[in-house]
Order: C-alpha cells, then structure tokens, then sequence
C-alpha cells in the first residue's frame, strides 16, 4: 500500500504541512499533540509508507447536538428526555497542497467514519458531525451523506447511514 493513515506521533514531521487553511495549518503545526496528550481529540495522519511527513490528517472527538439543532423528522423518533443527543466530531480534516486533488480527502474520510462506526459499536453514538471551513468542504461532505443541521453551519451524517454505506 503506498499510503498508511496512523496515530499522530513524535516521529511524525509536521512543519511542512500547508493545506491552504491557515488555521488547519497551524493546528498540526502547534496545537494536535497537545489536544491528543490532553485526551481533548484524537489525531489521525496519512504519511506515504515508510515516511514520515504529514500529508493529511483529521481529528476525532466526543461531542453532543443539542436536540433543538437536530433535525425534528430524526429527533422525533427518539426518548425526549435526552436534551443532548451523542456524537463524534470530526473536528478537522486537511490535505497538504501538494496532495490535493488525488482522491486523499476520501480516503481519510471513509477512514474517519470507519472509526467512528467501530466506537459507535462501544458507545452510544447518533452521527459523525463536521463543521466545514467553507462551501468547498460543505460540498465535499454533501457529496458523501452528509445533511446541514438547521441553523448552524455544521452538518451530520446519522451513524444508521454510516453503518448502511459499508
């Protein structure tokens, strides 16, 4: 395989990393291990086999939707006693520039959600919840599932469709 997606580590070479994002860019640079060492996310990068430079990444975290936010035809259907309803947050996802274009993005997407299925077999989970940094990246999880929760800028993918699509 040409590409191997692990846990971010010390031996990972970060510094070169640049998306495009400042933002996302910075968070690799300087803030991931410490959320990770934290137990604040989990991170997630993609190196070609036997590097280790940084060609992508994403962030895993729990995380809960206020039912108010969520959808009524889905919420309607569930106990109305659980005000927050449980999630995983996909909190950041990002290609190096040099990378993108290649199908990458996928890749760490089905990756994620992969993941996400797994702990939802441990843990309750009702979706997977991404917040895009713009309208490209809100088309991008549009392309895969993913539904706008009504007036937010993020979108959810139900962990029911996550499971189906495998």
């Amino acid at each position: 395989m040409r590409y191997k997606i692990e846990v971010l580590s010390s031996n990972h070479h970060k510094k070169n990393f640049s998306c495009g994002y400042e933002m996302l860019d910075n968070y690799i640079h300087q803030q991931a291990k410490q959320d990770v060492k934290r137990d604040l996310s989990a991170c997630f990068v993609l190196c070609e086999a036997g590097k280790a430079d940084i060609i992508g990444y994403y962030t895993l975290s729990s995380g809960s939707v206020n039912r108010s936010e969520f959808p009524e035809h889905l919420s309607r259907k569930l106990p109305p006693h659980y005000h927050n309803l449980p999630t995983i947050l996909l909190g950041r996802l990002a290609i190096d520039g040099h990378y993108q274009s290649r199908g990458l993005g996928e890749m760490l997407l089905i990756d994620a959600l992969n993941r996400c299925m797994e702990i939802s077999n441990n843990l309750g989970t009702l979706a997977v919840v991404v917040d895009p940094i713009d309208k490209t990246a809100e088309m991008f999880y549009i392309k895969y599932g993913f539904i706008k929760l009504p007036g937010t800028e993020k979108m959810f993918i139900p962990m029911k469709t996550v499971r189906d699509s495998v």
